[in-house]
């Protein structure tokens, strides 16, 4: 018997960052940009206080309300994200996340699969991944490379400063799926709690 598409299963990277930083999500085919949006958030436990925005075929979407309040005539117009859905893509199609318009962390998305799943997804779920995202507000792709020296340098006189700011640790190649499985299970919840800092290995790992 014929099973109608339900879900997408999507590969979310980011851009600029070598080895690959990336997450496989399947979402429920019916999801909008905005709960989209929300599940890569919650993918690479981003804070979700900064502005983003998809672009799309050379067009911008995202909430139009919070992307125009200081536009001007010269700006490029907003298109409604809410109103652009996950099943009005083809397999194949590859689009940008921007995340921190002074960061700029620009996404990779791309359409992987369509799925027929033998009951209709209510939440998203990880499947793959590797390594952790950038530290929140670190200042872009140079700021993550510099960060980075510094916390391989324990000599180096930022280095107590930036390990407290981070929280005591960072690993760049850390990826629990269990964790993050969770993270985007719980995406769309509004009272969810994100992490502030990457997790601490547990004494004896």
């Amino acid at each position: 018997m014929f099973k109608p598409v339900n879900a997408v299963q999507i590969r979310v990277s980011l851009d600029e960052i070598e080895p690959d930083v990336w997450r496989r999500l399947v979402l429920p085919s019916r999801w909008s940009l905005e709960e989209l949006h929300l599940a890569i958030q919650a993918a690479f436990n981003w804070w979700n206080y900064h502005l983003y925005e998809f672009r799309i075929g050379g067009l911008r979407y995202g909430d139009i309300a919070l992307l125009t309040e200081d536009a001007t005539e010269e700006d490029p117009r907003v298109f409604e994200f809410r109103e652009v859905r996950l099943c009005d893509f083809e397999r194949g199609a590859v689009f940008s996340y921007v995340y921190d318009f002074g960061d700029n962390w620009r996404h990779s998305v791309a359409i992987e699969e369509f799925i027929a799943l033998d009951t209709v997804p209510k939440h998203g779920i990880c499947i793959e991944g590797a390594r952790a995202r950038p530290p929140e507000d670190v200042g872009g792709v140079l700021g993550y490379e510099r960060f980075l020296e510094i916390m391989a340098d324990r000599s180096d006189l930022e280095h107590a400063e930036t390990k407290r700011w981070c929280g005591g640790h960072f690993d760049a190649e850390w990826f629990d799926l269990k964790v993050v499985d969770k993270d985007v299970r719980n995406a769309l919840r509004p009272s969810v709690k994100r992490r502030l800092n990457q997790p601490k290995p547990k004494r004896g790992t």
